[in-house]
């Protein structure tokens, strides 16, 4: 499997192409999960992007196949840019497009802040600017001491989705795939999350944006991501109806077609 390898341990990544050669070069998208998830959350995406675009996915570091980055490690938005940067080296693409759900759309902003001449757009998904009207979050540690990983997992489906909105096969891989994370990543990236205040700095990010919401996450209210709309110069917001916070993975044949019709007006 593909690796980037970094000084603080070894990410994961697959690389799509399946663009035909008459189309072109091809664009690259990358894509970011956020927190208990792994690559494949991204799997309803490809098969609306894939024919047009090369896509790139990781395991963000300490789930999936990416290691964790060991004793001393401090999470910070400098380590996880410093991640997406080193998969976007490794696969050979020098720019792209940035996908990012939830934690990985916080990463997103810090990267736009950082290195914008690397990107062409960003797509943001159920992301927030501001870590201090996230909800719900800082009860993370208690409802994982008191009822375990499974009980944590069991919650997180809760908040992450409507009982109807998701096939039961992909509602119980993904449980099982929360349960399996480790909550030491968990709440590290969850602390990280909390502190961050990007709100002030939306104005410098002059890329195309467009804002993914969900009507109805407990973690992200939609007026948070409406103000995003209002900072960021170059920015769109679409809401999509009966979501909750795993909106790309319950809706994702439906974000990807708003993403497709994104990305091709970048090119008019």
């Amino acid at each position: 499997m593909p690796i980037a390898t970094t000084p603080t341990g070894d990410l994961h990544y697959q690389v799509l192409e399946a663009v035909p050669p008459w189309a072109g070069p091809p664009e690259t998208v990358l894509f970011h999960h956020g927190v208990a998830a792994n690559l494949h959350l991204w799997s309803p995406w490809l098969s609306a992007l894939s024919d047009r675009y090369r896509i790139v996915r990781f395991d963000t570091r300490g789930y999936g196949g990416s290691s964790a980055a060991g004793q001393g490690f401090t999470f910070t938005f400098e380590a996880l840019t410093n991640d997406v940067l080193a998969v976007a080296d490794a696969a050979g693409a020098e720019r792209f497009h940035f996908v990012g759900e939830s934690m990985g759309g916080t990463v997103g902003i810090a990267l736009a802040l950082r290195a914008q001449e690397r990107l062409h757009s960003l797509i943001l998904s159920n992301a927030a600017a501001r870590g201090g009207l996230i909800r719900n979050v800082d009860g993370w540690k208690a409802i994982a001491d008191g009822d375990g990983a499974a009980g944590w997992a069991r919650q997180m489906m809760e908040w992450r989705f409507y009982p109807d909105s998701l096939d039961p096969r992909v509602r119980e891989w993904f449980r099982a795939v929360h349960e399996d994370s480790s909550m030491e990543v968990n709440l590290a990236l969850a602390d990280l999350l909390l502190h961050a205040d990007f709100m002030d700095d939306l104005e410098s990010i002059t890329l195309p944006t467009l804002l993914l919401a969900p009507e109805a996450s407990p973690f992200i209210a939609l007026d948070l991501m409406a103000e995003m709309r209002r900072k960021l110069p170059n920015a769109e917001l679409q809401v999509f109806a009966h979501s909750k916070h795993g909106l790309p993975l319950s809706h994702g044949a439906q974000c990807a077609a708003v993403a497709r019709g994104f990305l091709e007006r970048q090119h008019v």
